[in-house]
């Protein structure tokens, strides 16, 4: 059963070639020396049938398409323009052999006829000896019936330099070795569509494919182009002739999708346009594969401005100059032929090429009609014909016959074409891809009668170049553009945070202090600043911080500097005073030797203060309170045993005797110095070691500040340090308070006291502020704490002294103090 089917088959494959006599009377075939073949669908197959055995179709029963008979027009055109053509191939003429291939699976017989060489076809033949009838081959339209049959024109490498087949898929030359194509593939159309999207930042889209191969890539194309894009694919769908149009757009409408993208062929592009028509949907944007975005008919539906925006997207070159003079020469030649021979009609039933669509068509329906595909065919032919200029080794005025033209000949070099043709460079890269100059266009639908403009142009050589035209879309003027986003953009300074399945579907979170957020880098992200930087709640980029610390050239450091500075000056003066006067009662009174100590002590505390100011290291950190603390104390220890010995002289000495005697006996006063030194020294020496003050860069504090200061490391030492300064202080200002009934010349319970009040409010008032505020000022109170207390001492301890020195000089003098003394015994023994 199966064989009879095959032998049908075959006879009336080999019957339509017998016949060929008779179909070159018809617009399908052309002799000439050298024969192109042409497959185009001037009819469609809209639903395919399962079949369980060969079987031949005839396309004439089936739907036909002006656009198909439009594009083998073309080829015609461009076949008669190269024979009248003196340059391109001068003494040679080409023809062609076309048939109308309406099916995926049905139209072996047209194929196995361009291939074949007399009637029969060897696929074991040697390239060399075997001859198909044509010497290249373009078509079909659709990258399902190219791929179906790109294995049969594969055995003899014939090129198949196609006009319609955008499948990135037959960019493999690994499987499809002899294909050509002279119109972009999915991959610069996938891209193209990406670049709108993109332009108007629409992230939120559709997309509609058909059940063919074209779909299918397209699709697999739009996933891989978009995974880095921020592009979601919200929606898609295969449609089917008989598919459920309605809810698809109900299920896209629940979605609030805006965009969507036709990616299918003609049929199911009208299908989803007149269903969007009659279900009212509205303000959409509709983007349109390069298979129906010049389709003529939709256009001018009624009710389709009301769908929203059709963008579509078509070769840039679309115009053939003198096509339209060729279809108004051929229609009237058939119009005068199409009665006058009856034979030839019977024999193009026969060969399948019935056509009687075409004969009733008007010059002006073919010329109007899509043009999508015009230049795709014109440029084929053109490419095959200077292929063969260049087998040939033709001049300007003849070539070579003599050569034997082989297909692999014409493939071979095709693949290396670089020419131009009407202001349009053609060239193939090494998939056999040519070169890509897109236009976008717009369907302007809202005028009475209906035309498409281009708004934009997208070029990949000499470099990709895309741009759009904003001023002629619809949303111009200040209009809004369309919507068409998962979430709303976040506002400046906020991260995005995922919310659901896709990734352009996010809430918005406020970038915290000292972070910021870099959309181009990661806008999911919000990322901390480095240790020199600062940033508000809400920033996409981070500030300098500023570096602060006391320097040397403020005003407020320049005043404390100066006031230090005269008060070394100061104290040296008193030194020498006091030296000069060493022997005199107000000098032995307030201490005698002692004093030089204390005033030596105060002028080494006082060089502390130049450690606080200029860029802190370690060493000004423990300097700076290290020798003032040390020298300090050792003056209050000084203080505290001259309070003391004022009290043991006048009270101490008449009440217990012995006590005094030991104390002068074994010199007392220095032994407490001594020992409240060193033990202090041990605690400066630990607090130094152990738990020393260390520069640090102190970031929190302020935002828009970097403050270098000295981090205290541990409490407890400088605890104990302060613990022993403040304990003397507390003794001294005890013992004045004994001592406050002496005689007046010996009486310093009230200098002693000022200046101990002034030392316990300056650190008082410091701490006090350096645990509540944080500034680099701090450090100048710290500085001013230091001075105040040296000061304190100094202006009621040694100034009063030095000013009887130099002012009241009788005062200065033995019988004084012994008056001074006499008086206050008197006053003792009568009380």
């Amino acid at each position: 059963m199966i064989l009879n089917h095959i032998y049908i088959f075959l006879l009336g494959f080999t019957h339509c070639l017998f016949f060929k006599v008779f179909c070159s009377l018809s617009e399908f075939s052309l002799d000439g020396d050298y024969l192109l073949g042409g497959l185009f669908p001037v009819h469609e197959v809209e639903q395919s049938t399962f079949m369980f055995s060969p079987e031949a179709i005839e396309c004439k029963g089936h739907t036909f398409t002006k656009s198909g008979y439009q594009m083998f027009q073309v080829m015609r055109f461009a076949v008669e323009e190269i024979n009248n053509s003196s340059t391109l191939l001068p003494n040679v003429s080409l023809g062609y052999e076309i048939f109308d291939h309406c099916s995926d699976t049905k139209n072996f017989p047209s194929v196995f006829s361009l291939v074949s060489q007399n009637g029969s076809i060897k696929p074991q033949e040697k390239l060399n000896s075997h001859q198909p009838k044509v010497i290249a081959l373009t078509g079909p339209y659709g990258s399902t019936r190219t791929i179906t049959i790109s294995p049969l024109v594969t055995m003899d490498l014939v090129p198949l330099v196609n006009y319609g087949a955008s499948s990135s898929t037959l960019s493999n030359k690994l499987q499809y070795p002899t294909f050509i194509r002279t119109i972009p593939s999915n991959k610069d159309l996938i891209q193209m569509i990406i670049h709108i999207i993109q332009w108007y930042g629409w992230n939120w889209v559709a997309f509609l494919g058909g059940p063919d191969n074209y779909s299918e890539d397209g699709l697999r194309l739009f996933y891989k182009y978009t995974s880095n894009t921020g592009i979601c694919l919200a929606y898609q769908e295969t449609l089917h002739i008989r598919g459920n149009y309605n809810q698809t757009l109900k299920n896209i409408n629940m979605l609030n999708i805006n965009v969507i993208v036709i990616f299918a062929l003609p049929i199911y592009a009208e299908n989803v346009v007149r269903a969007a028509i009659a279900n009212n949907v509205r303000d959409k944007v509709w983007i349109a594969s390069e298979t129906w975005s010049m389709n003529q008919q939709l256009p001018r539906e009624r009710g389709v401005e009301k769908i929203g925006t059709v963008i579509g997207i078509t070769e840039r070159l679309l115009s053939l100059p003198g096509f339209d003079e060729f279809v108004y020469k051929v229609k009237a030649t058939t119009n005068k032929d199409k009665n006058s021979n009856v034979e030839s009609e019977v024999q193009n039933k026969i060969c399948n090429q019935e056509c009687k669509e075409g004969a009733l068509l008007t010059a002006g329906e073919i010329i109007d009609e899509n043009p999508t595909f015009s230049f795709a065919i014109y440029s084929a032919m053109y490419s095959m014909a200077n292929a063969l200029h260049k087998v040939l080794q033709c001049n300007l005025n003849e070539c070579h016959r003599n050569i034997t033209v082989k297909p692999y000949m014409i493939l071979r070099e095709i693949k290396n074409l670089d020419f131009s043709l009407n202001g349009r460079q053609v060239k193939y890269d090494v998939n056999g891809d040519t070169t890509i100059s897109y236009a976008a266009v717009l369907w302007r639908t809202e005028t009475n009668s209906p035309r498409i403009e281009m708004v934009g142009t997208y070029d990949t050589y000499p470099e990709i170049v895309f741009a759009i035209n904003n001023s002629l879309m619809p949303w111009h003027n200040n209009k809004p553009v369309p919507f068409s986003n998962c979430s709303v953009e976040c506002r400046e300074g906020y991260s995005r945070e995922h919310e659901g399945f896709h990734a352009c579907c996010f809430r918005c979170k406020k970038c915290p202090q000292n972070t910021y957020v870099d959309y181009s880098r990661d806008p999911y992200t919000c990322y901390p600043c480095a240790e020199s930087e600062w940033s508000d709640e809400g920033s996409t980029t981070c500030k300098i911080r500023s570096v602060v610390y006391l320097q040397f050239t403020e005003i407020t450091s320049i005043v404390v500097i100066c006031f230090t500075a005269c008060l070394i000056t100061l104290l040296i003066f008193i030194f020498c005073l006091f030296a000069y006067n060493s022997n005199t009662p107000v000098v032995r009174s307030a201490g005698g030797n002692m004093c030089f100590l204390m005033l030596a002590c105060l002028t080494m505390s006082s060089i502390s203060v130049f450690f606080f100011f200029g860029q802190p290291t370690s060493a000004d950190c423990i300097l700076r309170n290290f020798i003032f603390s040390f020298f300090f104390t050792i003056c209050l220890s000084c203080m505290t045993v001259r309070s003391f010995q004022i009290v043991c002289v006048f009270k101490m000495a008449a009440e217990f005797p012995k006590l005094h005697g030991l104390w002068v006996k074994h010199n007392g006063q220095w032994l407490f110095i001594l020992f409240s030194s060193f033990l202090h020294f041990i605690s400066c020496v630990l607090w130094a070691t152990v738990s020393a003050d260390h520069p640090v860069r102190d970031s929190i504090t302020f935002n828009d500040q970097t403050m270098l200061v000295c981090e205290r490391r541990n409490t407890i030492t400088i605890s104990i340090v302060l613990f022993i300064s403040w304990f003397l202080g507390f003794l001294c200002i005890s013992f004045s308070y004994m001592g406050r009934d002496l005689p007046k010349s010996y009486n310093e319970a009230k200098s002693i006291t000022f200046s101990l009040l002034m030392y316990y409010l300056s650190w008082i008032t410091y701490f006090t502020i350096y645990l509540t505020f944080k500034s680099k000022y701090v450090l100048l109170l710290n500085a001013l704490a230091q001075i105040s207390s040296i000061y304190g001492i100094l202006f009621s301890y040694f100034i009063p002294k030095s000013y009887i020195m130099l002012f009241q000089p009788k005062k200065n003098t033995a019988a004084y103090f012994q008056t001074s003394i006499q008086n206050y015994t008197q006053t003792i023994s009568r009380s």
